[in-house]
């Protein structure tokens, strides 16, 4: 089956309502032949890292979401999730860097409150 750009749309949407509802398994399912057919896709990228880190799969979720870093630096969001990705897995030092990364780059009080600056 041929993807129109409408089908790319209904199943990003699809696939979040699906993360939304709590199955991240069928958000990723969903989401799998879009980023095949446009892989250069950040949002629908960040949905799948988004849904592997909710399935438990984190070496998934990390990949992706470094992918997301390398091709938007600037993405507060994106660093906070690695950062939540790698602490789960127990890497906290890992993490912290990039707690620190997402509250520079935003300081919204969870991200800095995350970032523990104060234990320099």
């Amino acid at each position: 089956m041929s993807r129109t750009p409408q089908t790319n749309v209904i199943d990003f949407r699809a696939a979040e309502k699906l993360l939304e509802a709590k199955d991240p398994r069928g958000a990723v399912k969903l989401l799998d032949p879009l980023i095949t057919a446009h892989p250069e896709n950040t949002a629908a990228r960040l949905l799948r890292a988004r849904a592997f880190f909710h399935s438990a799969q984190l070496r998934s979720a990390e990949l992706e979401f470094q992918l997301v870093i390398e091709r938007e630096p600037d993405n507060a969001f994106a660093h906070f999730a690695l950062a939540r990705t790698l602490e789960r897995a127990g890497r906290t030092g890992e993490a912290r860097r990039h707690f620190r990364l997402a509250a520079a780059l935003d300081p919204r009080p969870d991200y800095v409150e995350a970032a523990r600056f104060e234990s320099i």
